[in-house]
């Protein structure tokens, strides 16, 4: 398996929730390579993954000018490198205590979703949220609830072939990856797992900023809905 974590500006509890993971996938028996993405952190993140580094063997650090997260996100699912490809943020915000509930059912899927349970989010993220969902659900189907959910197992064979049809400049690749599981009829099942606030660490989007990465978001979900339906009538 590959593990693909995006990490900006994370230096309070990025050796925790590495380490926390590391552990858990040692627990489980995976083999597994681990891919860390330091986007342009400008704290210690950077050193401390560095340091993190010289005891962890399968421990993989990439540093990056900023791109965002969803640029990072897939360049880590293009250099993936396993059968399966878990992608989970750095906030620390979904443990690993929980994916064993998802690991365990992967030979009957092709897509687990960790949906978010009980996650407490100002009323602007939830409607955000609950835009989204409908968004992707009116162009695609309704194959996932937590479209946009960062804990998520994919058959990197079946992710491979959603890829294609999604830009690296892409603010939000997991949303319209829910959408094309739909589309294209992967087998597909959400798991809940416990949502916990943030504890520290920086939330890069905020305020009137983040309805209009929104409205971006909603964009290219919209395009790429409709060069997909292109292809298809041709």
């Amino acid at each position: 398996m590959s593990i693909v974590m995006p990490v900006y500006n994370e230096a309070a509890v990025i050796a925790e929730v590495v380490t926390s993971w590391l552990q858990e996938l040692a627990r489980l028996g995976i083999d597994y390579e681990f891919l860390a993405y330091d986007d342009g952190s400008r704290d210690e993140t950077g050193r401390i993954l560095e340091r993190l580094v010289e005891r962890q063997p399968r421990l993989v650090v990439t540093s990056q000018a900023n791109s965002g997260h969803g640029p990072t996100i897939l360049r880590g699912y293009r250099e993936a490198r396993g059968e399966w490809v878990f992608q989970v943020d750095s906030d620390d915000e979904m443990g690993p205590e929980h994916f064993a509930g998802l690991w365990e059912q992967r030979e009957d899927y092709d897509l687990l979703v960790g949906r978010r349970h009980r996650r407490d989010s100002p009323l602007a993220r939830r409607l955000i949220a609950a835009l989204s969902r409908a968004t992707v659900w009116t162009l695609f189907g309704r194959a996932v609830t937590d479209v946009n959910a960062p804990y998520r197992l994919m058959r990197r064979s079946c992710l491979a072939a959603l890829l294609s049809a999604i830009p690296a400049e892409t603010f939000a690749p997991n949303v319209i990856i829910s959408g094309l599981a739909a589309r294209q009829g992967l087998r597909v099942r959400e798991v809940w797992v416990p949502h916990r606030g943030r504890r520290t660490g920086t939330v890069s989007i905020v305020k009137w900023r983040l309805w209009k990465a929104a409205l971006r978001a909603f964009g290219q979900t919209l395009a790429v809905a409709l060069r997909a339906r292109s292809r298809r009538w041709h």
